[in-house]
Parts: C-alpha cells; structure tokens; sequence
C-alpha cells in the first residue's frame, strides 16, 4: 500500500516541476469586448495597478506593462463596440485599431480575452461578438479566453452554474472558446491568486496551441509558427528583367503590404500596417544614358 500512495506523490511532485518549467518569462494579451464590460478594470486588476483610465472612452488602443507574479505582462486594451452593433455600423477607425492591436504585442499575443460581464447574452450581442472578434481572423477563437468581469453579482452561484443558465447564446461563446473563461471579483481586487490563476489559464491554452501566439495572417503552405504579422512583410523584389537590345538587368522594387478589405478604400491610420512606406529617390546611375555599340 506504502508503495502504491508514495507514486502519486512522486507524480504531483513532477507535475509541479513541469509547470515551473512551462511558465513563460513574458506573457503579452489583449483584451476585447463591447462598451461597459469592464475592460479597463480587469486590466488594471491584471497589472495590479490602476494604470487604464476607467472613466475615458478612447477610440485607440491602449498598452500598458508590469510585472506580475515573476512575469513580465504586457496588455492591450482595444477600442470597444457598441453593444448591439454589427461590424457594418461600428466606425472604421475602430475596426482599424482592432485588426492593427495585434502589432502592439510582437510577434503576437498569447491570449485574447473576451471580456464579458456576468449577466445575459442576446443573441445580438452574440453575434456583435462573433463578427468583432472575427475581425482578425475565424482562427481567433483557439487563442480566445471568455473573462467573466463583476463576478461578485454571482453570490452563491458558480460560474458553471451561470453559463448553464445563461442561455444558447452565452454557451454558444463559452464552447467556441473552447469552454475556456475565467471570473474576476472587481470588488476583491487584492485577491492576487484570481490573477494567478488566469495567467496559469493562459499558459494551459499556449501548452494545448503547442506555443503558438495569435498572429492575424497565414498563408497557404505555412505553420502558425512561420506566420507573419500584417503589415510586417518585408520589402519584396520582383524578377530581374533584361532589356533585349542592350542586354542590362533591371531590377524594380514595390512594398507588399496585405491590409484587411475594410482598409482598402481608406486612410490607414497614422502608424497602420497600412500605411505606405515613403518610396526611395532614384539613383543618379538610373539616369545615365547607354550608348548602344557601334554608335558614333
């Protein structure tokens, strides 16, 4: 029996060493969600400081850094939707910041947070979500955490016990996160281990995605791994031409830059993947005229 008790322990032991050996130095998220939802609270709560403006609706997106529990955090805030409003009717510049938030945090980010306040979800405001987050890509949701914000209203209740009876519509959400959520108590914000335990989450969802942080554009062929940001592609140049008379290589250069299709009859916004890198000045040896052979 002695034997059999003792190998459990061994295990627990093991298991507890391993995940010291997982947590990541650095943990960089971005927080989404519709007007009111307690965005700014749960960052400040995240970072263990009041560094979000609570009281300031701000059309751009925010980021602020701390350390955390031996970690170094960095979270974005992105702009908020209104609550019923599809992505037709939210405002370009809000799809912009949304869609670019993801270059704040380079490479990517290693987690999403949908944040919702505990109550009801209609089945507009469902699908408001589904298209805002859909934003950055249908793949968003592997990387996505629902966090339940002012999760004192549920009293005695369990948070299992109110997504149960929360409706079609809230488990709808939960299940396309891959029933992945977490609850934050905004009145108890020196409980420490509720910000432990969702960095402990994240880690779990980067473990189950094999390391892979969210990145906003993958091309055929490639891994997530080999995966660039938009608007972080490099210079590319095309094939060398030969002019056929005289015989001298031309090369031309242009930028490839991918914007989403929203951007493209715009404006990017000032700092955007979008926007246009200046285009260098021509070469004095571009100028020079060639004498064909034989000329007199």
């Amino acid at each position: 029996m002695a034997s059999v008790s003792s190998a459990p322990e061994m295990g627990e032991v093991g298991q507890a060493a391993s995940h010291e050996a997982q947590r990541l130095p650095e943990l960089r998220i971005m927080l989404l969600g519709k007007r009111w939802t307690g965005k700014c609270v749960a960052g400040n709560i995240i970072l263990g400081r009041e560094t979000f403006q609570t009281k300031i609706t701000t059309g751009e997106c925010v980021k602020k850094q701390g350390e955390v529990a031996g970690r170094q955090v960095t979270v974005v805030n992105t702009p908020d939707w209104r609550e019923h409003d599809s992505v037709q009717e939210t405002p370009e510049q809000v799809k912009q910041e949304i869609v670019c938030s993801v270059t704040l945090c380079p490479p990517g980010p290693h987690a999403l947070l949908l944040v919702i306040p505990v109550g009801s979800v209609s089945e507009r405001e469902r699908r408001s979500v589904q298209e805002h987050l859909e934003l950055l890509s249908e793949r968003v949701w592997r990387h996505t955490i629902v966090l339940f914000t002012w999760g004192e209203r549920l009293g005695d209740t369990t948070i299992e016990q109110h997504i149960e009876r929360g409706g079609e519509e809230l488990q709808w959400l939960v299940e396309k996160c891959g029933n992945r959520y977490h609850v934050l108590n905004n009145r108890n914000r020196g409980d420490g281990t509720q910000v432990t335990e969702l960095l402990d989450k994240i880690e779990e969802m980067m473990a189950e995605n094999r390391g892979d942080v969210f990145l906003t554009e993958k091309r055929e062929g490639e891994t997530e791994g080999e995966m660039k940001i938009v608007g972080e592609m490099p210079m590319i140049y095309e094939p060398v031409e030969e002019i056929e008379e005289i015989n001298i290589p031309v090369r031309r250069r242009r930028n490839s830059i991918t914007a989403p299709p929203f951007m493209s009859g715009g404006a990017a916004a000032e700092g955007s993947p979008g926007e246009t890198a200046a285009q260098p000045e021509a070469s004095s040896s571009e100028e020079k005229t060639v004498e064909r052979p034989g000329a007199p």
